[in-house]
């Protein structure tokens, strides 16, 4: 608003009269933007590769399931189609994960039930893996899962191939090779060293 009435006119203390006539109108107190939340608690730089895991489930999508798992280090994104979203589920798909990648120290997810089920809580405990829940109804706080969620069902609905396991083969093949820029290098050469 200060901006497109400079573009017509000026006066001495424009700006200040501007706020104050704003702060006073109700259809815009109504109408304007929440104010910004209090600033999100950054995450600890991991010491290395698969030190911390981000996890969230994306879908369903196109009648597809999903589980999202990036290595906050590395960047390396594993895309799990899944045939259910039970705890079951997930602890089957993670083991499979843990034989190829080994044990994180630390895996952050969301408060869903899958997540905070007593069998997945005693699953993490039972390997040593501090299990660190985002909170509640903000998304941001596992912000890294929630990118990659994005990212990822962007890549796979651009791919034509039919088959869904093609698809995220396709699309992890080149993730896993590019170079990521917030680290300058690519998933492949920071977990893998090649």
């Amino acid at each position: 608003m200060k901006s497109l009435a400079r573009s017509y006119v000026w006066w001495p203390n424009m700006d200040q009269v501007i706020s104050e006539w704003v702060g006073k109108c109700r259809p815009c107190q109504e109408s304007r933007p929440d104010p910004p939340v209090a600033p999100i608690r950054e995450w600890e730089k991991p010491k290395g590769p698969w030190g911390r895991i981000h996890i969230d489930f994306a879908g369903p999508f196109h009648g597809q399931t999903f589980l999202i798992v990036v290595d906050a280090f590395s960047k390396w994104l594993e895309i799990i189609l899944m045939p259910s979203t039970t705890a079951e589920a997930v602890i089957k798909a993670l083991r499979k994960l843990f034989a190829t990648h080994g044990l994180p120290d630390t895996l952050v997810s969301d408060n869903g039930p899958q997540f905070t089920a007593t069998l997945f809580e005693g699953y993490l405990a039972g390997l040593g893996i501090r299990h660190a829940l985002s909170a509640p109804f903000h998304p941001a706080s596992n912000g890294l899962a929630e990118r990659f969620v994005r990212m990822a069902k962007e890549a796979l609905s651009r791919l034509d191939n039919e088959d869904w396991q093609a698809r995220i083969d396709q699309f992890l093949a080149v993730q896993h090779a590019t170079p990521c820029t917030a680290t300058g290098r690519s998933p492949a050469e920071l977990l893998m060293g090649r």
